[in-house]
C-alpha cells in the first residue's frame, strides 16, 4: 500500500532523484542571469551580433513569454505522460535550442532559439516540483523542496560568475553552449534515477484547453512586456494583448469548469491555502523582480560600478535565498508556516523601504545587507508557500499544482519589472522635463537632449563623450527620484503580501494519515 502523496513507483534513492531534479530546474536561473551578463557583448557589432535595444528586449522577452505561456500546458503534459517523459522532453528541447542559439548568426535566429528554449523551461519546471511531490516521503518532503526552491537562488549566484569567465576567454556564444553539457548530464541522471511515476488512472489530454490556455497567458504576458518598455501603458499595442489574452484565459477556465477531464482541475483553488498561496507567491516575486531590475541600475548608474561589480554585488540577494530556503523547514516547525512567510515578506518590505534613502555616496556593504536580508527573506517565502500549496494536491494533480506554482512566479516576475519600468521611465522623464538645462544643454542637438531626457543610461553616455558632468549628475538625481518612487510602490506592494499570509495561509500543514481516503476519491480535499 502507498499513502496519500506516494507513488507506486517512488524511488528508492529520493536523494539521487532529488540531486537530479534540482540540476535540471537551476537550468532555467543559471541561463537567465547568464544571459543578463551577456547583454552588452550581444550588443557589441564587433564581438556579438550588434542587437538594437528592442532586439535586445525580445531576446529576453521571447524566453519569458513562451516560458509563462507553456506552464499550464506543461504540467497538464505533465500529468498526462508522466513528469518522467516531460522532463526528459523539457531538456531534449532546452539542450537543442541552446546550441541553436550558441551559433545563431543574427538577433532574429537568437529570439527564436531563445523562444524554443523557453518552451523547454515551460515543460521542465512543473516536472521537476511533481517528481519532488510525488517521489519524496511525506516526512521529508518540506526539507527537498526546500532544496529544489534555493537552487534558483544558486542559478542566479552562479550565472554571472560564468557568464563572466566564458566571455573573458571564449565567444559570446559560449553562455548558450555551456547549457548543453549540462543537459547531457541532466538526461543521463534522469534516465538513471527518475522513476516513472504515471497515475494508475491515464488521464486524457485537453487539447482545446492547453491551446486557450497558451494563448491567453501568452497574450497576457505580451501586454505586460509591452507596458514595462517604457510607453503609454494605455496605448492599443498594451491594452488589446492584455483584453484577448484575458478573454481567452475567462473561456479557458470556462471551459475547465465544463470538462470531465480538466487540464487545470479548478477544485485545486477551494483549497484556502493553495489559492491564498498562489497570491503571495504572485506578490512576493513582482516586488523583488521589480526591486532587482532597478537596483541594477542604481548599482551601474549612482553608484558607477561596471556590470560585473554589480553583478558580484547582486550575488548577496542569491545567497540570502539559498540560506532563507535552508531555514524556512525549521522555521516553520517553530512559528507555523502562516507566520514564517509573513516575517519573510515583512523583511523584504523593509529593505525595499530602505532604499527611499540611498543615494550616491551610500556604501557598498549598506547595499550588500539589504540584498542579502531581502534574499534570506524571500528564502522564507518560497519554500513554505510551495509546501502549503502542494500538501493538499493528490498525486495524479501534481503536474497541474506545480504549473500554477510557476506560473505564479513568473507573470509575478514579469508584472513586477513593468511595473518598476514603468515608473522608473515615467518619474525620471518628468524631472527631466522639469530640469533646467540651460549650460548643459547648449552642447546636445535637439535629438540628443531628448535622448538624455529618455534614460539616464543615454544621459551619461553623452555625458561622457560630450565632457558634461552636469549632465550625468542631473540624470542621477532625476534617477534617484523615479527609484525612490518605485521603491515605494513595491513595499506597499509587499505589505500587502504579509497582509494576505497572515490571513491567508492559517491552514496546518497535513500530518501522516490525516486524510488517507482522499487519494482513493481521486479528488483534492478543503483544507479547514
Amino acid at each position: 500500500m502507498t499513502g496519500p502523496g506516494e507513488s507506486a513507483g517512488a524511488p528508492s534513492r529520493p536523494g539521487a532523484v532529488l540531486l537530479v531534479v534540482v540540476c535540471a530546474q537551476m537550468l532555467i536561473w543559471l541561463d537567465t542571469s547568464i544571459l543578463n551578463v551577456a547583454v552588452t557583448t550581444l550588443a557589441d557589432p564587433a564581438e556579438g551580433l550588434g542587437a538594437t535595444p528592442a532586439e535586445l528586449e525580445w531576446v529576453a522577452s521571447a524566453y519569458t513569454l513562451v516560458f509563462a505561456g507553456g506552464l499550464f500546458a506543461g504540467g497538464a503534459l505533465a500529468d498526462r505522460f508522466g513528469p518522467r517523459a516531460t522532463l526528459l522532453a523539457g531538456l531534449a528541447l532546452f539542450g537543442t535550442a541552446s546550441a541553436a542559439g550558441a551559433f545563431a548568426g543574427s538577433p532574429a535566429w537568437l529570439v527564436v532559439a531563445r523562444a524554443f528554449m523557453g518552451a523547454g523551461s515551460a515543460l521542465l519546471m512543473p516536472a521537476t516540483l511533481s517528481v519532488i511531490v510525488q517521489s519524496t516521503p511525506e516526512a521529508k518532503r518540506t526539507r527537498a523542496i526546500a532544496i529544489w526552491s534555493s537552487s534558483s537562488g544558486l542559478g542566479v549566484a552562479v550565472g554571472p560568475v560564468v557568464g563572466g569567465a566564458l566571455l573573458s576567454n571564449f565567444w559570446w556564444g559560449s553562455v548558450f553552449l555551456v547549457n548543453v553539457p549540462i543537459v547531457a548530464l541532466c538526461l543521463a541522471g534522469v534516465a538513471a534515477v527518475v522513476p516513472e511515476l504515471k497515475s494508475p488512472r491515464r488521464r486524457p489530454l485537453d487539447l482545446p484547453g492547453l491551446a486557450l490556455s497558451v494563448l491567453g497567458l501568452g497574450g497576457v504576458v505580451y501586454g505586460i512586456i509591452e507596458a514595462g518598455d517604457g510607453q503609454a501603458w494605455y496605448g492599443p499595442h498594451v491594452l488589446l494583448p492584455l483584453a484577448l489574452g484575458g478573454a481567452l484565459l475567462c473561456a479557458f477556465v470556462a471551459g475547465q469548469r465544463r470538462s470531465p477531464a480538466p487540464s487545470l482541475d479548478l477544485r485545486l483553488f477551494r483549497q484556502p491555502g493553495f489559492t491564498a498561496g498562489s497570491v503571495v507567491l504572485l506578490i512576493a516575486f513582482m516586488a523583488l523582480a521589480g526591486h532587482l531590475f532597478y537596483a541594477a541600475f542604481y548599482l551601474q548608474g549612482p553608484r558607477g560600478l561596471t556590470p560585473a561589480e554589480a553583478g558580484t554585488v547582486m550575488i548577496a540577494a542569491a545567497v540570502g535565498i539559498v540560506l532563507g530556503s535552508q531555514a524556512s523547514p525549521g522555521l516553520s516547525r517553530l512559528l507555523s508556516a502562516r507566520w514564517t512567510v509573513a516575517a519573510g515578506v515583512l523583511a523584504t518590505a523593509a529593505t525595499y523601504l530602505a532604499y527611499a534613502w540611498l543615494d550616491g555616496r551610500t556604501p557598498i556593504g549598506v547595499v550588500v545587507a539589504l540584498l542579502w536580508i531581502q534574499g534570506f527573506g524571500m528564502g522564507l517565502v518560497g519554500t513554505p508557500v510551495t509546501a502549503a500549496m502542494m500538501s493538499g494536491v493528490p498525486p495524479h494533480l501534481a503536474g497541474a499544482g506545480s504549473a500554477v506554482n510557476s506560473v505564479t512566479r513568473q507573470v509575478g516576475g514579469t508584472l513586477g519589472v513593468a511595473m518598476a519600468g514603468s515608473i522608473l521611465s515615467g518619474v525620471y522623464r518628468q524631472r527631466m522635463a522639469d530640469a533646467e538645462l540651460p549650460g548643459i544643454a547648449q552642447g546636445l542637438s535637439p535629438a540628443a537632449e531628448e535622448q538624455a531626457r529618455a534614460s539616464a543610461e543615454a544621459a551619461r553616455s553623452l555625458a561622457g563623450s560630450l565632457r558634461l558632468p552636469e549632465l550625468a549628475a542631473t540624470a542621477d538625481r532625476a534617477f534617484l527620484d523615479a527609484m525612490y518612487a518605485a521603491t515605494l510602490a513595491v513595499a506597499a506592494l509587499a505589505f500587502v503580501g504579509c497582509a494576505v499570509a497572515v490571513v491567508g495561509l492559517r491552514t496546518r500543514a497535513p500530518r501522516p494519515g490525516d486524510a488517507p481516503e482522499r487519494e482513493a476519491r481521486d479528488e483534492p480535499v478543503e483544507s479547514t
